[in-house]
Parts: C-alpha cells; structure tokens; sequence
C-alpha cells in the first residue's frame, strides 16, 4: 500500500472523537447501559472489571470469544447499514429534480392568478368610476340644501329676534335667541360672504341691545337709591334672567352684583362702625338681621333668578364679606376693649352661623375653597388626644358613651369655615395669654392638692397609678387645641404650642420631679452582732412603703405624659397649617419626662443597692479564716434576701401597668449590685478554704435570689427577661470563679496561674494581685507571683499592655460545665 493508503488506514483505527453535543444526541436516540457504549471508555478499568483478581483469569478464553462473537455481530450490522445507503445520493438527485419542477409549475400559476386579479380590478374601476360620481354629487347636494335651511332659520330668526326685543318678549326671545346662536356657528367657516358676515353682525347688535335693555328693566325695578318697587318681581323679569344666561356672562354678573348691593344696603346703614349693635356683644342681631333677609328673599323673589344662580347663597357670601371687614375695621379701632369672654362669645357665634350655612348651601359660589386635609380614625384608648376631635363640655365617658361616639361618621368639611371667623384671628393673642393664665394656675393648683392630699398611701387601689392631675392637664390641652383650631390653623395655634410647651416642663419639674422623694445619707456602720439581731430590715431602708408607691407613681405618670404628649405634637400637626407642620416639635419635652423615668428608676435601684450595704460591710468585715465550717447561708446573704422581698414586691406590683420599667429597674440593680459585691469580695482576706467555701454557697444563694427577682414574691412565676438572665449569669459566674481561684492551691506555681487565666479570662495584673492578697501570701510569695504571671501573659497585640490585656470571655457551655463541678463541690462540703 502507498501512503496515502496507510493514512487513511491509521485513520480508521484511530480512537473516533466526538463532540459533547453530538454524543447527547446519540444518547438520546440510542439510549445503553453498556460500558462499551460510554464517551469516557477505559479499557484498562474495563478489563479489570471483568478479571477482578487473578483467579478470575482462567475464563480469559470464554470472555475473548464472546468478544470476537461480538465485535462479528457488530461487523454484520455496519456491513448491511452501509450497503443500504448505496443508491441515497441517486434516490435524493432524482427527489430534487421532482422538487424542482413542481415549484416551477406553481410559479407560472401564481402568474396567471395575479394577471387576472389586476384586469378584474380595472374592470371594476371602469364599472364604479359614474358612481363615485354620483355620491360625491349626493354629498354637495346634501350640504347645500341644510346650509340653505340654515340661512333660511338665520335670516327668519334674525328678523324675529329684533321683533321680540322691541316688545320685550323675553320669554320667546330666550329660546329663539339661543337657536339663532347655535345655528350662527354653523356659519363660521362662510364669514367671507357679504351677506352671512351681514347676519351675523345684526345677532351680536341684537345681544348688545338685550343687554342694554335687561339692565335698564333691572334699574328700574331695583333702583340703587329711594324703596324697592312694589308688587314683587315681575314675569317680565324672571324672562329677562333667562335671556342673561344666553348672552354675555358679564350681563349675568352686572345683575346679580347690583341685587345683591340694593338688597344689602340696608345692612350697610344698620350696622354701621358708629352704631352700638356694631359691636361684638351684639354680634347675634348680624346674623339675625342675614336669616330675615333671606327668608323674605326666598319668598319675594325665589323664583325670579333662576336656580342655577345660587343667589340666596351669592347673597349670604357677600353679606359674610361685608361683615368680615366691617369687624376687622372696629377691633382695630377698639382693640383694647376686648376681653376674652367677649371674644370668644363673637367667635362661638359666629362659628355657629357658619355651620348653619354649610347645612343649608354647598359653597358653589366660593371661589379659592381651602381644602382641609382629614383626620384619621384613631383607634379607642384612655388618650384624650385619641378620642374624637369634637370638644364636649364632659371629656370624660362612660364605655358605651366612647363607643357609640367611636361609630359616629365624620362629619363633612365646612367650605364656608373661616369666612367670617377669620378676621378674629389677628386678636387670638388675648386667648394665647388667657390660656396662659389658666394653665399657669392649673399647676398652681396641682402642686397645692398635691400637698395637700400627700403621697398615695400603699394600701390604696391606686398606688402607682398615672396622677389624676395628668390626665386633667392633658384633656384641658385638648380642650384648648380643639377650640384654638376652629378659630384658627395658623400661627396662633404655634403660638398655643409654645404655651404647651412651656407648661410640660413646669409639670414634669414642679409636679413630676419636684416631689421625688429625696435620699438622705445616714451613717448605717453595722456591725456584725447588729447584722445578726436584724431581723425585719427596716432600719436599713430609707424610702418607705409609701414613698416607694410615690415613686412608681411618678414613674407611671410620666410614661403616660411621655406617650401621650407624643400623640399631642401628632394631633397639633394635623390641626396646624400644612407650611406651619415643621414648627412643632415636643421632643425637648419628651426628653424631659424620659429624664423623670429614669431618675426615678435610678431612685428605686438606689435605695434598693443602699438597703444592701450594710449587708456587704458586714461580709467584708467578717474573720474568714476563721470559719471552721461551712454551714448554712450567712446572715449577711438572709439580711440582702430580707431587702429584696420587702422592696421587689412593691416595686413590681405598682409598676404592673408598665413591665418594661421594671425589667429596667431589674437590670439596673443588677448592673449596680453585682459590681459592688465582687468589689467587697476583694475585701474579704484573707480567706481559708473552708472560708471560700462558705463564701461560694453564700454567692450561689445570691444567684439564684438574683435570678427570681423579677417574680419573687409573686404568686404567678414568670421567666425572667433573657436580658436580665444573662447579665446576672455573667456577673455571678465571675464572683464563683474568683472564690474557686481562692480554693485552688497555690503550689506549684505555675499550675495556679495557668489555672487563674483560665478561669477567669482575666490578665489585669491589679486583680491578680487581689486574689493573692485574699489567699494570704506573703509579699515576697505575691511578688514572685506577679513577675510569674507576667511571663505566662499571652503576648498582647502590637501597642498593647499587659496590665489591660483580657483573654476571650469564656463559652456559655464553658461557664455551665463549671457551675456543675462548682454545685458538686457544695454539696461535698455540706
């Protein structure tokens, strides 16, 4: 063989490559399980499949015949696929071909269909081409003959028009007239010609004529000076208005303007600035003398001005108008003679009467309506400034009375609000300073009741409850912003804010702050024979039972104040102005009751964590390598417990309305007494082993009063927040593995430190030392200590101290595995 021969041989005995895309397919069509089959075939791991071990390899024989059975099989099978696709090429060829000629003979049958389609459509432009003709014809012809029907009813109309105005026949003259406009428009396009441009300069002749005429009937029937005419209105009249709705709206406008002028002149003359029924403490004749005015209107002349001129309500606005500046001019004039009763009986009346006109008319005729934003529905509570805004003389309601007025709708906006009432505005400041009057002797008047009445007594039902004379200020304030927000939505309502303010913090400080009870430091210096006589405690508390329920009252109060002046500042900003909206803030006044919260926390956990001192002096001043064994509790841990029950109790049940105050009260007194006992500890040396012992049941009894405080006392149990747990867990864990320190021998040396760093992952050299100190070495035993301790350090990080260096906190899992060992090690003991 040549060459190329050997090529094309090693080619066909070349391992076939396929793509990824190609061998999907092929598995796809001929789906095997066969390893042969595999893309990935490996004949060394197939191999090895079918001779495991070496004992396998006598059937070698059979597995290389069924192989060649196989590979004869496969050879028959590619053998008959190939000789059946010898004559594909020819069969495809002659396929083609057929192909080929079919589509030649539906190209030429297309042609001939196309050819007949374009002469059938000129056959039937031939046929159409006359009737278009005619349509376009029929169209003209149509067009004309109602163009000439319309000049005709121009022409006619035009003529009778003129005919009607001579004889004053308004009443055929305003529905011919307002054909004769709308048959004119159709015109508009044609103004070119001579006549039509003719027609329609007589129609607008014929409206400036009518115009003319209706005012003069008008005049003459009103005449601006002397009586009105008598009789009534005329039909000549109530024609005349209908024609004034067909012509010029300035027509219209110039009728009304002068009715409504000779029907107020009165007015004018009555009430004028010299008159004594000018003034505010007659302001009732005004409205009065308005409601006979316009019932005589209404029966006089209801029927003359059509219905869609709202003129009984024109009449009522513009005598509002009129009012307004008139009242506007004599306050200026006699400003200082206004009183805040006076002012506000003006106000109420006036307010009244502008309700009684947006019952009896819809505002159409107000022009520039401000449109007040709503209030939202406020769900039910004790908060006035979450009831209804509508003021009541009793602000304080039974349930039912609350939610029948909860299901009550909301009445509509007012658009005739302010009308009249806003010229009383610029006088506000004498009820701003009325207001601050009251409210100033309202606090007055709190602080003497409460001196008077004293403190709640603990015995009372209302021990710890919100003062009463909060919720009195509170609906007093909502009193004053309701009724300030119907006299006005601007800056006197700003003006009311700062009042408000003002006297929140005289309440918190005068009411509020001002009767905390104050701590007094008396000398408790007990001694270890008193400590063991004290049996009740009482001599060590300094706030009493009753003092302790003033404090939780004024805690409660101000969490009230706090929530409710929250929803004041709300309530102010939806009454106020929406530009005005950014100038209230009570957050300073916020601030302040926040303050008055946790002072009187502090107050709690002071006098509390101050019961307790004498009890930790006493620990730190007892012999403790003096105890030989370890017994019960010691009297200092039963005089601690003794503090807790008397105080925790109390605490708790007068501050059940607020429980997040107490749980803070709780992890303040945590975060104050642990310290300070682990302080005290440091006190006690030195200490013998039997000593810590002792000192670590004590510090396990104190743990778990700790962590019951929140219920103890209580008969209903509740777990304690995970906050409060935690805090105590780690506090208490560090006293128990300090007193465990103490217990571990201290030779050999190195053990002891090693095991101090474990424990309490702490490398403070100054606590260290304090430890030493509490086992009772010597200076030269505590100095080698120190300098060993300072070589064990773990190597701080770069610019670090060894004296501040702390090591990781130990694990939860950690600190629980010692407790246990720390339990066993107790109950040895004991």
């Amino acid at each position: 063989m040549d060459d190329e021969e050997l090529e094309v041989v090693e080619d066909l005995e070349g391992v076939l490559h396929l793509s990824p895309e190609v061998q999907q397919a092929i598995e796809q069509v001929f789906p095997s399980q066969d390893p042969l089959d595999r893309s990935d075939f490996n004949a060394v791991e197939y191999i090895n499949t079918l001779f495991p071990t070496e004992q396998s390899l006598a059937n070698i024989d059979d597995v290389v015949s069924k192989i060649r059975l196989r590979i004869r099989h496969l050879d028959d099978s590619i053998r008959t696929v190939v000789r059946g696709q010898t004559n594909v090429g020819q069969d495809g060829r002659q396929a083609l071909e057929e192909a080929q000629k079919a589509i030649q003979q539906l190209f030429g049958k297309i042609k001939d269909i196309k050819d007949k389609a374009e002469k059938s459509e000129q056959m039937v432009k031939e046929i159409t081409r006359d009737i278009k003709q005619l349509d376009h014809a029929k169209r003209h012809l149509t067009t004309s003959i109602t163009t000439l029907n319309h000049l005709h009813m121009l022409a006619g109309g035009v003529d009778s028009l003129e005919a009607m105005t001579r004889k004053r026949q308004y009443g055929e003259v305003a529905n011919l007239l307002q054909g004769v406009v709308n048959v004119l428009e159709h015109f508009q396009k044609y103004m070119g010609i001579p006549q039509i441009r003719q027609l329609s300069e007589r129609v607008k002749a014929a409206q400036t004529e009518l115009g003319q005429q209706i005012l003069a009937d008008f005049e003459e029937a009103f005449p601006s000076q002397g009586a009105k005419r008598p009789g009534g209105p005329s039909n000549v009249l109530r024609d005349a208005c209908l024609v004034a709705n067909v012509l010029d709206s300035r027509i219209k406008q110039e009728i009304i303007k002068k009715f409504i002028k000779q029907h107020l002149s009165e007015y004018l003359v009555l009430f004028q600035e010299n008159q004594d029924v000018a003034w505010l403490d007659k302001i009732d004749r005004r409205y009065a003398w308005i409601k006979r005015q316009l019932v005589d209107y209404e029966e006089k002349y209801g029927r003359m001005f059509p219905m869609d001129w709202s003129m009984t309500e024109r009449i009522a606005v513009e005598f509002c108008h009129i009012t307004r500046n008139d009242l506007s001019k004599i306050m200026r004039t006699r400003a200082k003679e206004i009183e805040v009763k006076l002012l506000l009986f003006a106000i109420q009346r006036t307010t009244n009467f502008e309700g009684l006109l947006a019952k009896r008319f819809s505002g159409s005729t107000l022009s520039g309506n401000i449109v007040k934003k709503p209030d939202p529905q406020p769900p039910a509570s004790t908060n006035p400034f979450l009831d209804d805004d509508n003021f009541a003389e009793e602000p304080v309601l039974g349930k039912d009375s609350d939610l029948d007025k909860s299901k009550k709708p909301k009445l509509p906006e007012n658009p005739f609000h302010g009308i009249i009432s806003k010229c009383f505005e610029p006088h506000l400041y004498v009820y701003i300073e009325s207001q601050d009057k009251n409210l100033g002797e309202l606090i007055d008047r709190f602080v003497g009741d409460f001196k008077s009445q004293g403190p709640p007594k603990s015995t009372s039902e209302d021990a710890g409850a919100v003062l009463p004379s909060c919720a009195d200020l509170f609906v007093y304030y909502k009193k004053c912003m309701v009724q300030c927000s119907q006299l006005s939505t601007g800056e006197p309502m700003i003006a009311l804010t700062t009042i408000f303010q003002k006297y929140l913090r005289e309440y918190a400080w005068k009411i509020l702050s001002g009767n905390l009870p104050k701590t007094t430091s008396s000398s408790s210096g007990l001694t270890i024979t008193s400590l063991l006589k004290e049996k009740e405690g009482s001599e060590v508390a300094k706030f009493t039972t009753e003092e302790l329920c003033l404090i939780c009252s004024i805690l409660s109060t101000a969490e009230y104040c706090l929530a409710t002046t929250q929803q004041l500042e709300e309530k102010l900003k939806e009454k106020v102005d929406l530009t005005l909206t950014e100038r209230i803030n009570l957050t300073g006044e916020m601030d302040t009751f926040s303050t008055v919260i946790s002072n009187s926390i502090q107050l709690l956990v002071q006098d509390l964590d101050s019961a307790c001192d004498p009890a930790l002096t006493a620990m730190s001043k007892m012999q403790w390598q003096n105890v030989e064994h370890v017994g019960d509790q010691s009297p200092y841990v039963t005089s601690i417990i003794l503090h807790v029950k008397q105080n925790v109790p109390i605490i708790r049940d007068n501050l059940a309305s607020t429980r997040k105050y107490f749980t803070q009260f709780c992890i303040k007194f945590a975060n104050s007494f642990i310290p300070k006992f682990i302080t005290h500890l440091f006190k006690c040396k030195p200490i013998s082993m039997v000593g810590a012992e002792q000192l670590l049941l004590d510090t396990h009894s104190l743990k778990t009063v700790l962590l019951d405080l929140p219920s103890i006392g209580s008969q209903v149990i509740r777990k304690a927040p995970a906050s409060y747990t935690k805090i105590v867990v780690k506090g208490m864990t560090r006293a128990e593995m300090i007193l465990k320190v103490v217990m571990a021998p201290h030779e050999p040396s190195i053990v002891f430190v090693d095991n101090y760093i474990k424990l309490l992952a702490d490398c403070n050299t100054e606590t260290f030392q304090k430890i030493l100190e509490m086992k009772g070495l010597k200076r030269s035993e505590q100095s080698s200590m120190l300098d060993l301790f300072r070589q064990r350090l773990p190597a701080p990080p770069s610019g670090g101290d060894n004296s501040s260096t702390t090591l990781p906190a130990p694990t939860p899992e950690q600190e629980s595995s010692r407790i246990r060992k720390l339990e066993k090690l107790i109950k040895k003991r004991l």
